[in-house]
């Protein structure tokens, strides 16, 4: 499963709209909403926000 994470400013008061999703119509997803303080970080602070995870060997142990 990969996840993406996507920062956005709410324009009008109860309506969300995100735009260029990567999923085909009728694909079956799931949406949480959580709010940001009122401290908005820089940009380049996070620069992989909104790319896909991808796990290469999630089952291999941590220490070996």
């Amino acid at each position: 499963m990969q996840v993406y994470g996507y920062q956005l400013t709410m324009v009008k008061k109860g309506t969300l709209t995100i735009e260029n999703l990567p999923f085909d119509a009728g694909e079956k997803v799931e949406a949480i909403i959580i709010p940001r303080s009122g401290h908005q970080p820089e940009a380049k602070q996070y620069p992989f926000w909104g790319k896909p995870i991808t796990y290469l060997n999630p089952t291999d142990p941590v220490a070996e």
